[in-house]
């Protein structure tokens, strides 16, 4: 497992607040929403399963 990101606090804040001003309005809301689901509580077990199968992809939202 890799862990692979960019260490944005390094750089200047002029940089910073350019790229989430460009996430604002570059970046496509419906398929960011495509990237998430929200279950309930109940669903934990079932979405865990789901998971270790390899049947979810992006991020789980629990609702409590």
């Amino acid at each position: 497992v890799s862990l692979l990101g960019i260490a944005s606090v390094m750089a200047p804040k002029a940089v910073r607040l350019e790229a989430w001003r460009r996430i604002g309005t570059d970046l496509d809301l419906q398929k960011l929403a495509s990237l998430s689901s929200t279950i309930g509580f109940d669903g934990i077990v079932d979405a865990a399963r789901d998971i270790v199968e390899g049947k979810i992809r992006g991020r789980v939202v629990v609702d409590m």
